[in-house]
């Protein structure tokens, strides 16, 4: 597979860093370019699911990015830092396949429907809405509230691909990995990217 366009992705600092590692894996794998960029909580995320410290330097990241998903030497990876507001992804003439954030905290959700930009995550996002490219968000957050529910609504009605975290079961999952990679492979559906070894549903009758 292969793509001019990089497709962006962006970690916020919901729980589940599994799934931001699982995309990476299957997209370097498929030899497409990224740029990666990870808010200021996603730092802390880690530091808390994994007990492993995230470098802040952007070389060193992407080297630490690849080891999580053990794909150390496929694709290409560029990774930003959250305060880099003046990055090509900040840009709407920067030319991209498109942008995921998986996972995706409420306070993003808020943000990106109120038109905030206050790091290069939310500016990146925000741009891909601006120029009309495909952005789709993966929430990871239940109960959902009434607040929640609205900003998500003022997304989807932006144009934006909602995709909970939400597994299915008629793939007959045996592992924590292959309930992941469903909801990864059904987010990277949205941008037409089918690189995810995935039983899907079939009628057989």
């Amino acid at each position: 597979m292969s793509n001019s366009k990089p497709l962006i992705i962006g970690v916020s600092g919901a729980s589940g860093l599994i799934y931001a590692v699982r995309t990476l894996k299957y997209v370097l794998e498929a030899d497409l370019p990224i740029e990666l960029v990870a808010s200021k909580a996603a730092y802390m995320v880690w530091q808390s699911e994994q007990n492993l410290r995230m470098p802040g330097d952007p070389e060193q990241q992407a080297e630490f990015w690849r080891d999580q998903a053990g794909v150390p030497s496929l694709g290409k990876l560029r990774c930003h830092s959250w305060q880099d507001v003046a990055a090509n992804i900040a840009s709407g003439s920067f030319r991209t396949l498109g942008m995921i954030v998986i996972p995706c905290s409420m306070s993003t959700v808020s943000k990106l429907a109120n038109g905030l930009s206050s790091d290069l995550l939310e500016r990146a996002a925000d741009v891909q809405l601006k120029e009309g490219r495909k952005l789709i968000v993966v929430p990871r957050e239940t109960p959902l509230s009434l607040i929640h529910l609205r900003n998500l609504t003022t997304l989807a009605e932006s144009g934006v691909r909602i995709v909970p975290a939400i597994p299915a079961w008629y793939h007959q999952p045996q592992t924590i990995e292959d309930l992941v990679d469903f909801v990864v492979a059904r987010a990277l559906d949205q941008l037409d990217l089918d690189c995810v070894p995935l039983k899907r549903w079939k009628n057989d009758i």
